[in-house]
């Protein structure tokens, strides 16, 4: 198995393999002088990643101190003066 890590070069010539590669073995990192600069990964692994589980009234529900009865004391400062 190859390393999993192209220069932009390598990957600009070899882009279809690439992308197999990211579907069948996992990310692929392209690196631009000699730092990591991207990431390949696979459609599907990007999705279940980046799924949305929930939205934010179910995260409030669900926090832990929510049942602490925990109160907090608003300060009642005026607005600092801006000049522009």
């Amino acid at each position: 198995m190859k390393p999993s890590t192209w220069t932009v070069a390598g990957a600009k010539a070899k882009l279809s393999e690439v992308i197999e590669r990211a579907q069948s073995q996992g990310l692929q990192t392209i690196t631009r002088n000699g730092r990591r600069a991207v990431v390949v990964v696979a459609a599907e692994e990007w999705e279940r990643k980046t799924k949305r589980t929930g939205n934010l009234s179910e995260f409030f529900a669900a926090f832990p101190l929510r049942a602490s009865r925990l109160t907090f004391k608003r300060i009642k400062d005026r607005p600092r003066k801006v000049e522009l």
